[in-house]
């Protein structure tokens, strides 16, 4: 008896149990699949489509659809260089300073003639900010947005549009 007990012991040990890997790589294939078809459905524009794609569908050349929108009309006052002495106690001795205004067109003799008030403006303003100021990494953008609001007080509302930089040096 304990001979057959032992052999019904053997049959049990050796039918193995499915693992489910057939399964597995079934569903990891599936899943490969799927995301393939989903990034094709999105890259050609079958889901979440644009407007400009259904109409390049249709027959339209593709110059028509890669139309650009053309630039507004601007001009610009080249101003003066500016170079301003700070304070001697600092590293740095001079500021030098050379921009350039976005003006409506049609309005260039307009903010030229006004070129002295507005550098005596700027002269004055930069002289007045700190030097601490003036190192920050981000102190340009505040700067200009000052430099540029007192411009428009000097020139009036309406022709001035910008300010560009196109020297800004401590040195």
């Amino acid at each position: 008896m304990s001979n057959a007990a032992t052999n019904a012991d053997e049959e049990i040990v050796e039918t193995p149990k499915k693992s489910g890997k057939k399964a597995l790589i079934l569903g990891v294939v599936l899943a490969f699949v799927g995301a393939g078809l989903g990034f094709f459905a999105i890259y050609t524009g079958l889901v979440f489509g644009h407007p400009e794609s259904d109409t390049h569908a249709e027959g339209t050349s593709e110059t028509e659809a890669t139309t650009v929108e053309p630039l507004p009309a601007v001009a610009f006052v080249p101003l003066e260089p500016l170079t301003v002495s700070l304070a001697p106690t600092s590293d740095t001795r001079f500021l030098r300073f050379r921009g350039e205004l976005e003006v409506v067109p049609g309005k260039e003799e307009e903010v030229a003639r006004m070129q002295p008030r507005i550098m005596d403006v700027l002269n004055s303003y930069l002289r007045a900010v700190s030097i601490d100021e003036l190192q920050r990494p981000a102190a340009l953008i505040d700067i200009r947005a000052q430099m540029l609001r007192r411009i428009q007080i000097v020139v009036g509302e309406g022709r001035v549009r910008d300010l560009l930089i196109m020297e800004f040096v401590l040195n």
